[in-house]
């Protein structure tokens, strides 16, 4: 056993120097600010109000369905068991999720460029020189060949003494990034969640109106027969026959196409779930729930409550940041770097006290001419900013339009219901009165054909109105922002995750365009569904 009882305290003797340095630049470090502008929110304007606000309540803290699982409000467990299966099996959910993840890896990735490297190195050699080698000194006299051997240990230390601030303005960049990130994710969970409660509540209603045509429909084949009776006794023309057929093969193929559409909606749930559409069928139900009165929220309070709006506005401080990233090119870049170690020509002496070695340096390095890259850089980094801050500023806009379109389209949907019911009411007695004058002979089968035509189209219509209110319901829930908080999101709410691979990347912002990308993709998709059942 080899006893060292100088070892330590020469050791702290010869390297309380060194790491007294390393200190020292540390804390002269922290007093330096980071050049490029500090990072200050756009302003922008919000209305005092709404224009359509009569019949609306204003939201309150105790309107809590407007957090979290904001769909359950509609008290359709079908609608809720399909949500939960969305969110758990969705593959856009997945996708975005990983890129979260990726971006809070880049995140501690570059925040651990604010403390030093440290490495230990180690190694050992025989080397056996020749005899007949050059001599290097004046009247130098070799021996002789000379074998021997070197045992080497260390440990190294590297810093980037951060200056001009670059660093940390890339990882204020990369945190911003981050936050840009995690409102997208919740952005994507918003429009998936309303994409599929639009497309359930579709179903629902094509579910509704084909019970409503096929209910017409029977009662057509009992016109039908009636009138085919007539015609037998001659009381009725071949034509009212001709008539009255083609009024119900009409209406057959409108419950065909009916049925497509549905098909088609099913597919969609099925998708949205993860779930091959081959696998999936839901159950019909002719029952609509009641649409749900979705409290306000103020102007201002949308700006906090939407997560494309926070995604616009990290994206700015995102791009502020790489301002200073690019100035701080016209600093120099210092480096610190230290040394702690020991080399022997003998293992057992490589601990001792003479075998000890050390060294402390500080290099810098400053562009002197680089054609302009430099500057090209920055004006490049402005000209991101400005175009970051007209996306938010425009994102804003949009969210403010799209609230009132939904708005607008409520009161509409709900003034045009009133008058729907109305129709619905008098074409039914009509066609009653009308029925009862054609089976006296008071009125002949044209009147009694169009009385029937006319309330199968009021009766659509209103079915019509109602879906289409609970999907404006839908759309202003996400118009207000949803269920989003503005928090992390919690592991609760969060996709199931799957292993990958890493895939190296070294950039933020293209984690970020992609995950906005798929959002826009996704709002998109959104909004064609939503004009689906208006089309038919």
């Amino acid at each position: 056993m080899i006893r060292f009882p100088s070892l330590q305290k020469q050791s702290i003797k010869l390297t309380r120097m060194p790491l007294g340095v390393l200190a020292t630049c540390t804390l002269l470090l922290s007093a330096c600010s980071a050049v490029g502008p500090d990072y200050q929110k756009p302003t922008v304007t919000a209305p005092v109000h709404w224009k359509t606000e009569d019949g609306w309540q204003v939201a309150e803290p105790k309107d809590h369905f407007l957090k979290g699982r904001w769909w359950e409000v509609f008290g359709d467990k079908d609608l809720n068991q399909l949500e939960d299966q969305t969110l758990f099996r969705n593959n856009n959910l997945i996708l975005a999720q990983a890129r979260l993840d990726q971006a809070r890896a880049l995140t501690a990735s570059a925040s651990s460029s604010l403390l030093p490297r440290i490495g230990l190195t180690a190694g050992t050699a025989r080397t056996r020189n020749s005899a007949d080698r050059p001599i290097t000194q004046q009247n130098q006299v070799y021996g002789g060949s000379v074998q021997q051997s070197d045992f080497n240990t260390g440990l190294n230390v590297s810093y980037e003494l951060d200056l001009a601030g670059r660093v940390r303005r890339q990882i204020e960049g990369a945190k911003a990034t981050e936050q840009q990130i995690t409102s997208d994710f919740e952005n994507t969970k918003l429009i998936l969640t309303a994409q599929l409660a639009v497309s359930y509540f579709s179903l629902r209603e094509l579910d509704t109106e084909i019970s409503l045509v096929n209910a017409i429909l029977k009662s057509q084949h009992d016109a039908l027969d009636y009138v085919s009776s007539r015609y037998e006794l001659g009381a009725s023309s071949q034509l009212d026959v001709e008539q009255q057929t083609a009024l119900l093969s009409g209406t057959e193929a409108q419950i065909q196409n009916l049925m497509d559409q549905r098909a088609r909606f099913e597919h969609a749930l099925a998708t949205l779930t993860g779930v091959p559409a081959s696998d999936f069928s839901l159950p019909a139900s002719p029952v609509l729930p009641a649409p749900a009165k979705i409290p306000l929220v103020q102007p201002s309070q949308l700006l906090q409550r939407r997560p494309d709006i926070a995604s616009a506005e990290r994206a700015v401080a995102a791009a502020n940041a790489q301002i200073g990233v690019a100035k701080a090119a016209y600093f120099p870049t210092v480096n610190l770097g230290e040394v702690y170690g020991a080399d022997s020509n003998a293992r057992n002496l490589l601990f001792t006290s003479p075998a000890l070695l050390w060294s402390v340096g500080i290099s810098a390095t400053q562009t002197l001419f680089d054609a302009g890259r430099t500057e090209a850089g920055v004006n490049t980094a402005k000209a991101a900013n400005t175009q970051a801050v007209a996306a938010y500023k425009q994102t804003v806009l949009n969210a403010f339009e799209e609230v009132e379109n939904t708005l607008s389209t409520q009161k509409a949907l709900e003034q045009a219901s009133k008058s729907l019911a109305v129709a619905v009411k008098s074409s039914k007695n009509a066609l009653s009165l009308s029925e009862v004058r054609y089976e006296t002979g008071a009125a002949n089968h044209m009147e009694f054909l169009l009385a029937q035509q006319t309330y199968l189209g009021y009766a659509r219509q209103d079915v019509q109105n109602k879906g289409q209110q609970l999907l404006n319901s839908v759309l202003i829930v996400k118009a207000m922002g949803g269920g989003w908080t503005g928090d992390t999101p919690s592991a609760a709410n969060s996709p199931q995750k799957t292993d990958q691979s890493d895939s190296g990347t070294k950039s933020v912002n293209p984690v970020s365009s992609n995950s906005v990308a798929s959002s826009n993709l996704l709002n998109n998709q959104l909004l064609s569904t939503h004009s689906t059942p208006s089309n038919r």
